[in-house]
Formats: structure tokens, C-alpha cells, sequence
């Protein structure tokens, strides 16, 4: 798939931007706060539906307007797609595909694929267990956009339930409770399976980038870690042990007026031989780590939808030593369409240069080179 041009209306600092990419690698150049990630953010938002920066649509709106756009026209196998996502300060968001305003936001997904790799993914190994079931629902929803349905389903179940803990003060209705609690356990159970099986399909790529780049001298392990017991992917036996363990923590439910069983407590260790990543990796252990997951999530995509995703790269270079750049420049080559930011231009090669368009970036504006 090919990014061919993309349009930027009130979004973050842009008030009017339109910009045609013109070769595989865009180089966006600029100095700090002048719209580098901006412009990377709106394309994560056409390929995912979210941004990894903030969570409400209000701010991504150009400061004193009540409107923002992102639009974008994509080549794929299949064609020509026109897509657009209308942002509103106060209000639902709208997305269009072919000028056909979509009813449920997930038909959007799948349009255009994107891996987004920033400094700020660290956090997948530094931060807590939030960041890494964000990143893999991320991943999910482009490799099985009905995924967001469900997820959907799960949040909305959760929200009644909670809702009904903390009006009853810690004595629920049984038989209200009764219900949400085998919605909340269907429900969840499909989050679950699907989180296992989309891990267990990353893994051996990750553990096969992992070893390439720290030159075979660790292993890389992802476990998921499910805050339910799943000793088999049978959805009967899953929905008992979520059933069971809910039993066991209702008082302390009811004494926190909060749901304290199920997917939303989840979480995904990383191990680098045998150790800890999060609490005795290096910091270039983890960088390795992130690099080898990102480049895990580009193979995967492009094997599941068959066409290979776009990759964003928000000033990493920097992050990285000079072995992990080349390991990451080598594996892009001309097989991902690339849209990189950075302050300055040393860390490219000439042959890179030549092959790249160069744009610069000051205060919302772009600027051919």
C-alpha cells in the first residue's frame, strides 16, 4: 500500500496543510514543537483510529476551532481509497471512505495500515501494564478490525458493571449483578482468546529480530498474562474460570465498588533471558527489545493482510546506536513506504538522501526542499 497524498484541516498546529509524497522515504525536518509528530499522529489516526500521544479528540483540534479533518489518499492492491476523519470538540467523530459516511467507526479500520514507532514506546517496557494492552489491542484491530467491536462491547460491559458496584454501595442487586457478570464473562473471554492468539502469532518474529539484532547473544520470551486463568482456549472452560474468580473477589469488589476481574487487568511480560526486561534490561536492551517488536508488527501485518503497512518513525534515530539504526535502515530498504522525522540530517546516508524526499516543517507549515 502507498500513502499518496494526505490533507490537514485545524488538526494540532496545522490550519490548512496538503502534501503529496513523492518517493518510498519523507524525511520531515524540523526543529522540536514545530508539527514533525503531528503529521505522523494524523496518519496513525487513519490507520487505527487512535493516537498513542493523547485520548480525546478535542485535543488534536487546532486551538479555537471547532473542527479538524484528516484526509488521505491511499493506493492499495484493490484501488484508489479516499478516507477522512472529521474530528468535533464536543461530539462523536465522523469517518468517511469513498464519501460514504460510515455507520460503526471499526469499517474505517483496515483502510490503510501503519506501524508507529516513537521514543515514547519505550514505555511498552519501562511503563506499567496499561501501555503494553494498548499496544497489542493497536495491533489487533489492523490484523482483525472486528476486534474493535468487541472491544467495544467488553469497555461498555464493564462501565454498567462498575456503574451498578458503586450505586449499590456495595450491595448489588444479585440477579442485576448475575447478569453482568456473565456478559462481562463472554465478553472478555473473546478479548482474551484473541490477545493469545495475536501474541502467540508475534512472538517468534519478535524472538527472530531480537536475536538478529543483539547478534545472537539473547532470547527474547513474551508471555501473556492474563488476569483470568487460561488453561486451554476453549471459551466454556474460559468463561468458568472467569465466572469462579469473579466469585472469589466479590468482597473486595464490593468494597472497592470496581470490577477487579477481567481483561482490562491484563498484562504482557517481557523476559530477555530469563530477566525481567522492565526491571533489569538496559536501556539498550530495551531499545533492542522495541525495535525487534516494531519490526515483529511490520512482518505481521504484511503477512495477514498482504500488503506491507506503512512505517512511521518519530525521531528514533536518535534513540538508537549506530548498529540499531543500520539493523532498522536495513530492514526498511524499499520494501515499507516511510515517513521519518528528525532535527537534522547526519544520521542518513547519502544513498538514503537521494532516495528520500526531504520536507521541512516550521510552526504547521511544510516546505518541499
Amino acid at each position: 500500500m502507498y500513502l499518496k497524498a494526505l490533507q490537514l484541516r485545524h488538526f494540532r498546529n496545522y490550519g490548512e496543510q496538503a502534501v503529496a509524497f513523492t518517493a518510498p522515504k519523507t524525511i520531515v525536518l524540523g526543529d522540536n514543537a514545530q508539527g514533525k509528530s503531528n503529521l505522523l499522529e494524523s496518519v496513525e489516526l487513519l490507520a487505527t483510529l487512535r493516537s498513542h500521544r493523547c485520548h480525546r479528540d478535542r485535543d488534536l483540534i487546532q486551538t479555537g476551532e471547532p473542527l479538524g479533518r484528516i484526509a488521505a489518499t491511499v493506493e492499495r492492491a484493490v484501488g484508489l481509497s479516499e478516507l477522512a476523519l472529521m474530528l468535533r470538540q464536543g461530539g462523536r467523530r465522523t469517518a468517511i471512505r469513498n464519501g460514504e459516511k460510515l455507520r460503526r467507526q471499526g469499517d474505517f479500520l483496515g483502510a490503510l495500515n501503519a506501524v508507529q514507532f516513537s521514543s515514547l514506546d519505550l514505555e511498552l517496557v519501562r511503563g506499567g501494564p496499561g501501555e503494553r494492552r494498548t499496544w497489542l489491542d493497536t495491533l489487533l484491530m489492523q490484523l482483525e478490525p472486528i476486534y474493535i467491536h468487541i472491544l467495544g462491547q467488553y469497555a461498555q460491559a464493564l462501565k454498567q458493571r462498575n456503574a451498578l458496584l458503586r450505586q449499590a454501595k456495595g450491595h448489588p442487586d444479585p440477579t442485576q449483578l448475575a447478569l453482568w457478570d456473565a456478559q462481562l464473562a463472554a465478553l472478555g473471554t473473546r478479548v482474551m482468546r484473541r490477545r493469545s492468539r495475536g501474541l502467540a502469532r508475534l512472538v517468534p518474529i519478535a524472538q527472530e529480530w531480537h536475536q538478529a539484532i543483539s547478534g545472537q547473544t539473547e532470547l527474547l520470551t513474551l508471555q501473556y498474562r492474563p488476569n483470568v486463568p487460561m488453561d486451554s482456549d476453549d471459551p466454556t472452560a474460559i468463561q468458568g474460570a472467569f465466572l469462579e474468580k469473579i466469585q472469589q473477589r466479590a468482597i473486595a469488589e464490593q468494597q472497592q465498588h470496581t470490577s477487579l476481574v477481567g481483561p482490562h487487568r491484563d498484562d504482557i511480560e517481557f523476559t530477555i533471558n530469563d530477566t525481567p526486561a522492565r526491571q533489569y534490561g538496559s536501556q539498550g536492551q530495551q531499545r533492542t527489545l522495541v525495535l525487534a517488536l516494531k519490526l515483529a508488527e511490520l512482518k505481521l501485518i504484511e503477512s495477514v493482510v498482504g500488503e506491507p503497512p506503512l512505517l512511521l518513525l518519530d525521531d528514533v534515530l536518535a534513540e538508537l546506536d549506530l548498529n540499531r539504526q543500520n539493523q532498522l535502515l536495513e530492514a526498511i530498504q524499499d520494501r515499507f513506504q516511510t515517513v521519518i522525522t528528525t532535527t537534522h540530517l547526519g544520521a542518513f546516508e547519502s544513498q538514503w538522501l537521494k532516495a528520500s524526499q526531504v520536507l521541512t516543517v516550521k510552526a504547521g507549515t511544510l516546505v518541499q526542499c
